[in-house]
């Protein structure tokens, strides 16, 4: 039977927010800390404990985990003040969910190992609905022997568990995915807008693609939902064009171009098909700060 110790949480956004609800409910205690409160209630309602700041996080779990928005707020985490990396517990590790850069997933690798910890690479496939039933993907990127350690938390939120390889493949296989589920989104809504303004059954079209090679798992997601004017947002339009942002500065370190990556973000006429919103992100998702 798995000893489970108490990990701190940061982030509970619409990703974080159902990990931490697996971690408490299959027996995991959690001391958790976002900048809104709501975000934090919540956890509370699920039996985690609220941290007041970073620092409490870091001072009382030697594994932390972390799902934000935007690699620069990851390393604002660890950096900032009296944050993440001043004076951590001994053998700590640093567990990143969050969807970032190539480039930073290396330089954040750095500076734990500089101070004493492990990073783990963990960017997460899925959305909310996924993390919220403990179904959601981790791609793993890094040594064997840490994924083994961190292996029993996974599963307790994990569908999936990939050991892509090396840090720092995780993350661009990650990116690779959004880039190509994005353009797809992209593909289908001109050809959906098409079809209705020339009068075609939507749903028959919905049928057509199902049952040949234009079949896709965005199509799954989205394509009867908006049939029926269900625009719930999985994903604010704001990451989407920021996990497109970072998929193109890679690409263009490789000397590529990044054919679709206007349409992909252009939020014009395609958020609503997408299930997105255009709107501010709400205060769970902006950038954390100790």
């Amino acid at each position: 039977m798995t000893t489970f110790e108490r990990v701190g949480f940061i982030g509970l956004g619409g990703m974080g927010r159902g990990l931490v609800k697996n971690l408490v409910a299959k027996g995991v205690a959690v001391t958790a800390y976002d900048l809104n409160p709501a975000a934090v209630e919540v956890a509370k309602s699920f039996g985690a404990t609220a941290a007041k700041s970073v620092q409490e996080i870091r001072d009382n779990c030697r594994i932390v985990m972390i799902c934000v928005n935007e690699a620069g707020d990851v390393e604002a985490l660890m950096m900032c003040g009296d944050g993440l990396l001043a004076g951590p517990a001994a053998g700590f590790i640093i567990v990143d969910h969050t969807t970032g850069s190539p480039q930073m997933v290396a330089k954040l690798d750095r500076m734990v190992r500089a101070a004493g910890g492990r990073y783990a690479e963990a960017p997460m496939t899925r959305t909310p609905k996924h993390a919220d039933i403990g179904k959601v993907n981790v791609l793993f990127g890094g040594e064997r022997d840490l994924l083994d350690d961190l292996r029993p938390y996974f599963e307790l939120y994990a569908e999936n568990i990939f050991h892509i390889g090396p840090l720092g493949h995780a993350i661009r296989l990650k990116l690779i995915h959004n880039y190509i589920a994005f353009a797809n989104v992209a593909a289908w809504c001109e050809g959906f807008a098409l079809a209705a303004k020339d009068g075609l059954d939507l749903s028959q079209l919905i049928g057509i693609i199902s049952a040949a090679g234009a079949k896709s798992g965005m199509l799954d997601l989205y394509g009867q939902a908006t049939l029926d004017g269900d625009f719930t947002p999985l994903m604010s339009l704001a990451n989407a064009r920021k996990d497109v942002r970072y998929y193109a500065r890679w690409l263009e370190t490789r000397a590529c171009r990044a054919s679709w990556r206007r349409p992909c973000t252009r939020p014009t006429g395609r958020r609503r098909c997408w299930g997105m919103t255009a709107s501010p992100a709400p205060p769970s998702s902006r950038p954390m700060r100790p």
